[in-house]
């Protein structure tokens, strides 16, 4: 249960499981923003503002702190280890097998339900941009059953398309990707140009209404600084999606540091400007868990016009962070079936396209069946919790990788490596315990079945018995 991957292992030798290497840093860069800047801060900024008040703020600091030493584990081990999987794979080298099916098992949580949260934000926004125009969509067609509404079409559609661009091919739908996240930074600093100015500081009291430790509050929701941290935390990963890329990378020793550390730092930049702009504009009560809160703020403050156009952006923007994770999902699963994990067969690349056709359409009908009916605060939590002990699992691959293999080529060494590993690894682990405590027994019920999964398949399949192909 506790086999480790060896390193001769990690990449394919067969054309029939090996991906091409087609992206540089400039792609990864935009792959990694692109993935970070999106529903976390074009909605889930009301979601964490309802629970936070203005001291949302702290509970952005808080999560970027814990994402940043994560992002430094990640670029330490991906530099080190350019094969696909991300924290599945450096979990599998470091952790041992049993772990790394757990971490992949989170790792399918979370980019699934990634998708699907963005895809119902992007959805929000559709809905808003139209009604500028007057034009009203059936609610029966927008919203799932919690909202009153049938199916949210425009979720699933959306789903599909990006679905389509990635079968198509991974270099076409990175050059797109990186023009559209210039689109969505260029909207995100007019927002802030438009906001700023109305900074009023009287809508920043009481600044910390809910406290700072996770608590229910009045409303029925679980409230307070640490509570808004683990929702908001979906805004700043993202990342890992470049780790996932690795093996796609032309030049993975030096790209895939320089797109995740690079995409941190300029998305923690972003979100700051943004969320003061939008806490000092309007107060936090007009819009708290609105589906669409920068484009409402614009109409409070009298730039309808603006609002559309910002609205318009995050419809064609938003789609960026599908595109990035919904390649990531379709790569975790590609690489758990190459690995024998998961069936064989699903781990085939289209000679014509270089992609994993097979793979990404299993993905796609998964991710858009959960986003048509889905509440976008419950998914986002359970992403969340996917994430976070994926996050502590590559916490603890750096540190256990620097004792066990000290001489291993290290291309990038993140600095004070204990500290930043017990930072990434104990944050990520109180930020998990904040979670709403239904997330956190759903989780628990996931984890479960992925346990009964690996018992009576996935350890008796996996490649390193010896498995055939298709077995």
């Amino acid at each position: 249960m506790f086999r480790k991957k060896p390193f001769h292992a990690l990449m394919p030798h067969d054309g029939e499981h090996k991906l091409v290497r087609s992206l540089t840093w400039v792609h990864l860069v935009a792959l990694g923003i692109g993935a970070i800047v999106g529903t976390g801060i074009f909605t889930l900024i009301g979601v964490g503002a309802e629970r936070a008040g203005p001291a949302v703020l702290l509970s952005f600091a808080l999560a970027g702190v814990v994402c940043a030493c994560a992002a430094l584990a990640y670029a330490e081990m991906a530099a080190m280890i350019p094969a696909s999987g991300g924290a599945y794979t450096y979990a599998y080298v470091a952790l041992g097998e049993s772990v790394a099916w757990l971490v992949g098992w989170c790792l399918i949580l979370e980019y699934s339900l990634v998708v699907s949260t963005v895809a119902v934000g992007w959805s929000g926004y559709v809905v808003g941009f139209l009604h500028g125009f007057g034009i009203e969509l059936p609610l029966a067609l927008t919203a799932g059953p919690h909202a009153g509404g049938v199916l949210n079409v425009p979720a699933i559609l959306i789903t599909v398309a990006v679905a389509a661009l990635l079968i198509r091919g991974t270099h076409e739908s990175a050059k797109l990707n990186t023009i559209l996240v210039c689109i969505k930074i260029t909207a995100l600093l007019i927002f802030v140009a438009v906001a700023l100015p109305h900074f009023n500081p009287e809508n920043m009291k009481p600044f910390m209404p809910h406290g700072f430790i996770k608590s229910m509050g009045s409303n029925g929701i679980e409230s307070g600084v640490m509570a808004a941290a683990a929702i908001v935390f979906f805004a700043f990963y993202g990342f890992d999606a470049i780790a996932t890329a690795s093996e796609e990378a032309k030049n993975p020793d030096r790209d895939l540091a320089i797109g995740i550390i690079g995409s941190m730092v300029g998305c923690t930049i972003i979100y700051i400007l943004v969320a003061l702009a939008a806490l000092g504009a309007v107060s936090y009560t007009v819009f708290a868990n609105s589906a669409e809160p920068l484009a409402l703020i614009l109409r409070e403050i009298g730039q309808g016009t603006l609002s559309t156009v910002i609205a318009a952006a995050a419809v064609v923007a938003l789609p960026t962070v599908l595109l990035a994770f919904l390649y990531g999902q379709s790569r975790i699963f590609f690489v758990m079936a190459r690995d024998g994990l998961l069936p064989s067969r699903l781990a085939k690349v289209n000679p014509r396209t270089g992609t994993p056709v097979t793979i990404t359409v299993v993905t796609t009908i998964l991710v858009a069946s959960l986003a048509g009916v889905a509440r976008l605060d419950e998914i986002a939590a359970m992403a969340n919790a996917g994430t976070l002990v994926a996050f502590m699992a590559v916490g603890a691959s750096m540190m256990v990788m620097r004792k066990n293999d000290p001489d291993r080529k290290r291309t990038f060494r993140a600095p004070a490596v204990w500290l930043v590993g017990t930072v990434a690894i104990s944050g990520c682990l109180y930020l998990f315990l904040s979670l709403p405590t239904k997330t956190l027994m759903w989780f628990v019920a996931w984890n479960a079945i992925g346990t009964m999964v690996y018992a009576f398949y996935s350890r008796r399949s996996s490649a390193l018995n010896g498995a055939t192909t298709g077995k």
